[in-house]
């Protein structure tokens, strides 16, 4: 992993400007909070920062995919999420008592991103309010979001699980679909056995509900599949 250390980062800014956290406030806002930004570059595979680290620094992604994970107790991965080109990582982290990163973070594919410094963001929470308001809803969203996955994890079957997990890949990449984890992977994230999803989704392909293999697949009945998901699905 490759450390570049830049005086004046504007491609940093410009791209931070675009994010949707700083809709709406002063242009210097961006650029204050990139000021003393540094590059990274990192292959695929490489850890950015560690369980328990000290969580000095934040992460802006500029091409490239990161992820975030745990090992659970018998040592599968569990994959939280995918991090895209212009989102912010590990900013919740910034806020964090106990002062450390809580998983471990590492790159998916060739990534190149920007490390931001956790006390300039601070600094500039105390400056700008509405930067802190900002962070505080997307915080918020994040704890209604997953109390919403506990409930619907303890409630639901693996077919519907699965099928909510596919219905929000089709909203971003419509019905030709990448998975952006391997299937042990998502077996993990939607807690449950590997079988069973090899399962459903050899199942679903005999009854022309979709079609493929590994990551790649295509879906044929979103219909059926909408309505295994429709439980997840909340007013507000």
């Amino acid at each position: 992993m490759t450390n570049i250390n830049l005086p004046e980062p504007p491609a940093a800014a410009e791209l931070l400007a675009k994010h949707p956290l700083l809709n709406g406030l002063p242009a210097g806002v961006a650029a204050d909070l990139v000021l003393d930004a540094s590059a990274l570059r990192a292959d695929a595979g490489q850890v950015l920062f560690s369980e328990g680290d000290e969580a000095r620094h934040y992460l802006l992604v500029e091409s490239g995919q990161a992820e975030v994970m745990r090992y659970s107790y018998d040592g599968d991965e569990r994959v939280f999420r995918v991090f895209e080109p212009g989102q912010l990582m590990a900013e919740a982290a910034m806020f964090m008592p106990h002062g450390r990163y809580p998983m471990l973070a590492r790159a998916r594919t060739d990534l190149r991103c920007w490390r931001l410094s956790r006390a300039r963001l601070h600094d500039a929470c105390r400056r700008w309010p509405d930067l802190a308001l900002k962070l505080l809803a997307n915080m918020s969203k994040a704890v209604y979001d997953q109390v919403n996955k506990v409930d619907w994890m303890t409630s639901s079957s693996a077919a519907e699980r699965l099928a909510n997990y596919l219905m929000g890949l089709q909203e971003r990449q419509g019905t030709e679909l990448t998975l952006p984890l391997n299937q042990r992977q998502l077996a993990a994230h939607l807690g449950i056995r590997a079988e069973t999803l090899s399962r459903l989704l050899h199942e679903w392909q005999s009854q022309g509900y979709i079609s493929g293999k590994r990551s790649q697949w295509t879906l044929h009945d979103s219909t059926h599949l909408a309505s295994l998901s429709m439980t997840a699905r909340r007013p507000f």
